[in-house]
C-alpha cells in the first residue's frame, strides 16, 4: 500500500478558505483595538501530551496574513510532547497574530489530535508486529493532511484513494458474479504497480478469496475466533488486514491473532481535537 511522503498542495487553498470563512469581511474586534504597527510575541503551548502534526497549515495561516510572520518550532513533527511544552514561537504584527489564531489552531489541534490518537492505537500493538492502517474515511477536503497526520502518529497509510489500488469489495462481487471472477477480470487488466485487495465477511468468502489468490485479503467485521482460523488456513501465503469496528479497547485481541494489519477508521475519523492554547503577548 502507499505511504504518504509529501503533503498535497491543496493545503494552501484549504487555509485560504479557512480564512475567508472565519475573517469574511475583516477582523472587526482587533482593528479597531490594536495598531497595526504594534508588534507581538506568541507561545504556542500544549496542554495534554500529545504528538506534534500540522505545522504546514499552522504556518500557512500567518504566511497568508503577512510576511513579517518570524517562526521558531521547538519540537519536529512527530515528537511527543507533555503538557505545559511550548512547542512553537511566533513573533510579527500583534494584529496578525491576533487574526489569525484561531484558524491556525484549528488546523494544529485537529491534526495533533489524530496523530495522537493514532499514536495510542500504535503503542497497543506494537509488541505484535502488527502495522496500524488507515482508511479513506477522512474530512473531505482534508485526505493529504489526516493521512499525513496517521503517519507522524505511527501509522501507515492505505490506499490515498479509488485510484492508487483495487479494494474489491461486496458490491464489486456481487456485480461480476463472485470472487474468482471478480479477482481474475483485474489481474487481466491491471497495471502491476496496483495491489488487488479482496474484502471478505466470513471463511467461506475467505478460502474463496485464497483460492483466487490477491495480493491481500481483508477480513471485514469477522470475530476473533473467525481470524484466528483465517490466519491458521492462510499460512502466510497472503497478508491479512482485519477491518471493522476496530476501536482501542479491541484493537490489541485482534493483533493478538497475527494478522498482518489492521485498518481503523477511528484513527481519523472519530479523533478529537487537543487541548492547546496560543498566547499572545505585546512586545516591549
Amino acid at each position: 500500500m502507499k505511504t504518504m511522503n509529501t503533503i498535497s498542495p491543496v493545503v494552501d487553498e484549504l487555509v485560504r478558505v479557512a480564512l475567508a470563512e472565519d475573517i469574511g469581511s475583516g477582523d472587526k474586534t482587533t482593528s479597531l483595538l490594536v495598531d497595526p504597527e504594534c508588534r507581538g510575541h506568541a507561545r504556542v503551548i500544549a496542554k495534554e501530551m500529545l504528538v506534534i502534526a500540522g505545522f504546514l497549515p499552522f504556518m500557512k495561516v500567518f504566511q497568508i496574513l503577512s510576511s513579517k510572520i518570524e517562526f521558531v518550532f521547538f519540537e519536529k513533527e512527530g515528537s511527543v510532547v507533555r503538557e505545559g511544552d511550548t512547542v512553537a514561537e511566533l513573533k510579527g504584527p500583534y494584529s496578525v497574530l491576533l487574526t489569525g489564531e484561531r484558524t491556525a489552531l484549528n488546523f494544529l489541534q485537529r491534526l495533533c489530535g489524530i496523530a495522537t490518537n493514532t499514536y495510542h492505537y500504535v503503542e497497543k500493538i506494537k509488541l505484535f508486529g502488527t502495522v496500524l492502517f488507515d482508511t479513506r474515511k477522512t474530512t473531505p477536503g482534508w485526505r493529504a493532511l489526516e493521512k499525513e497526520a496517521v503517519r507522524l502518529g505511527g501509522g501507515t497509510n492505505h490506499r490515498m484513494g479509488l485510484f492508487d489500488a483495487v479494494l474489491i469489495k461486496d458490491n464489486h462481487i456481487a456485480a461480476c458474479g463472485g470472487i474468482r471472477p471478480a479477482v481474475k477480470r483485474v489481474k487481466e487488466v491491471k497495471s502491476p504497480r496496483l495491489t488487488i485487495e479482496v474484502e471478505v465477511k466470513n471463511m467461506e468468502e475467505f478460502r474463496e478469496a485464497l483460492d483466487a489468490g490477491p495480493d491481500m485479503i481483508m477480513l471485514d467485521n469477522m470475530s476473533i475466533e473467525e481470524i484466528k482460523q483465517a490466519v491458521k488456513t492462510a499460512g502466510g501465503k497472503v497478508p491479512l488486514e482485519a477491518s471493522g469496528n476496530i476501536t482501542l479497547e479491541s484493537i490489541e485481541k485482534v493483533a493478538a491473532t497475527g494478522v498482518n494489519y489492521i485498518s481503523a477508521g477511528a484513527v481519523t475519523h472519530s479523533s478529537r481535537a487537543v487541548d492547546m492554547s496560543m498566547i499572545i503577548e505585546p512586545e516591549n
